[in-house]
């Protein structure tokens, strides 16, 4: 089942694509689509926001490039979908605050599906809060170092990297930093946090009904994912909403998934969660204090311009996407920055990374700006430090063999 941000090529500069037609319009102005219609926006500055001004109108805007921030990269407005859904309108937007506290309630679907692969061992999984994060051999600790290369692993780079919105996302790029600017927040709360109730506005036939322990205070990613992850103590749940936005006595969300941290369970195929894949945004993060500490024994999650529409790599358990081109990569594929590629001369935080990338890679877990990695926000993060992985070429991965396509 396809999923919202369907991001597809389109037309630079200020130009509207509707319904198979191009309208060109000045810096600032409008357009009106009817139902059925899809709208692509693509901006050619570092960054694409948009603000909802009711339940029938949005506003995006297009920033030009800013001399504190990291991201250099075009990023591209999603395109609304046709599928039907029972969607409740939005709660006004309420007042975002940066600061980390975690989740309850008992997760009440049964997974239709377990990874398969055999891991080869991995160093101590990655803890927060006092728990952790999944066991070691869940498929986001496993160590991939010595596993097969993908027989198409050759025309996978070759197609990621063909598909770049610009000549900056054939490289590497760290989606996270600027002061915390950019980056997901997420919070761990005690085991005593109160529930909240979830008011689900898109895909609740998908997600974990609440209630939620996650305080009105918790801090929502910004853009338009609004993405808020709370680990909560004590019985060691994540709980995580997309598109959320406190309401005052609880949340509304487009969609939401609770992980028991010492599970290896997945969604029920042809679920998504919090992110379109299907997958625990968290596990996939960079994480300062990791980093700091100079290990990372974790995959990370990263987005690709475009996706295959047929089917997903386990533990990835839904697609997000209208090609059926099956060269484009699927949710869930997995790269590894190859063995040979010579990272001696990167320091600090960004050796930290490329060390990460070559013993346990990166899931792809949406769709996005290609090749940028994400990270948890934090003002520790080190701009210049992390710009150096804007020198790793798509061309240094490689695709690790872990499975086959998989179709609901």
């Amino acid at each position: 089942m396809a999923r919202r941000r369907w991001l597809v090529p389109v037309l630079s500069g200020a130009a509207l694509l509707a319904m198979g037609g191009m309208v060109a319009f000045a810096a600032s102005s409008s357009t009106t689509i009817r139902p059925g219609d899809e709208l692509n926006v693509r901006c050619e500055g570092n960054r694409i926001t948009s603000t909802r001004l009711n339940n029938t109108t949005i506003v995006v805007k297009c920033t030009g490039p800013s001399p504190t921030a990291t991201r250099t990269n075009t990023t591209v407005a999603t395109a609304t979908r046709t599928a039907t859904r029972t969607n409740t309108p939005l709660a006004p937007t309420a007042t975002r605050t940066n600061t980390p506290v975690p989740p309850t309630a008992t997760r009440t679907n049964t997974p239709a599906a377990t990874a398969t692969n055999t891991p080869i061992g991995s160093a101590s999984a990655p803890m927060i809060g006092g728990c952790q994060v999944f066991p070691s051999d869940n498929p986001w600790n496993t160590n991939i170092a010595n596993y097969p290369v993908h027989p198409n692993s050759a025309a996978y780079i070759a197609k990621i990297d063909s598909i770049a919105g610009n000549s900056a996302q054939r490289y590497l790029h760290a989606d996270f930093g600027g002061n915390g600017e950019y980056g997901i927040p997420y919070m761990v709360v005690p085991a005593n946090q109160a529930l909240a109730p979830i008011t689900w506005t898109a895909y609740s036939d998908e997600s974990d009904p609440g209630p939620y322990p996650i305080p009105q205070n918790a801090p929502v990613e910004n853009g338009s994912d609004a993405h808020v992850l709370v680990v909560r103590q004590g019985e060691c749940k994540l709980y995580e909403l997309y598109a959320a936005e406190a309401n005052g006595t609880g949340w509304d969300a487009q969609s939401g998934a609770i992980w028991d941290l010492g599970s290896n369970a997945l969604r029920p195929l042809g679920w998504t969660s919090a992110d379109a894949a299907g997958l625990p945004v968290l596990a996939g993060l960079a994480r300062y204090d990791e980093v700091a500490s100079g290990a990372m024994n974790h995959a990370l999650r990263f987005t690709v311009r475009q996706t295959y529409r047929g089917g997903f790599i386990l533990p990835a358990t839904h697609w997000a996407s209208s090609s059926s081109d099956s060269t484009l990569p699927p949710m869930g594929l997995r790269l590894r920055l190859r063995a040979d590629f010579d990272i001696s001369g990167y320091t600090g935080q960004s050796r930290v990374i490329l060390e990460t990338l070559k013993k346990y890679g990166m899931i792809i877990a949406d769709n996005g700006s290609n090749n940028f990695i994400t990270g948890a926000s934090d003002t520790r993060w080190n701009d210049d430090d992390l710009n150096q992985l804007k020198l790793i070429p798509t061309t240094a991965f490689e695709v690790v063999n872990t499975g086959p396509i998989v179709a609901p």
